[in-house]
């Protein structure tokens, strides 16, 4: 079975269809059913259109999105710290135990 495109004008239209007609049916899924047989999609595909739109229209999604990506690096670089404050500290104390043996008695 091969897929259909359907164009950028289709889906906007079809989402904005869903937007409008969820009120009248009840829930948005029902409204999304609707919609579909009517442009002649898979509900899932309409469903998938609608998800995307939100997504794309939310500024908070973007910024959440980057703010765990801040949050990722931050933890990485945290790690990295830790382990070069360790490998500090282990050769301090190695050297100071060099030092110490150096000195005379």
């Amino acid at each position: 079975m091969g897929r259909t495109k359907y164009s950028p004008e289709v889906k906007e239209r079809a989402v904005r269809l869903v937007h409008e007609a969820k009120a009248s049916h009840g829930s948005e899924w029902a409204a999304i059913t609707s919609i579909a047989t009517k442009i002649g999609c898979n509900a899932e595909t309409l469903r998938n259109w609608v998800r995307l739109a939100e997504r794309e229209q939310s500024p908070q999604a973007d910024s959440a999105a980057s703010e765990q990506q801040r949050i990722r690096e931050l933890e990485r670089e945290v790690r990295e710290l830790r382990q070069a404050n360790e490998i500090l500290r282990k050769a301090s104390a190695y050297f100071a135990l060099a030092e110490l043996d150096r000195r005379p008695r």
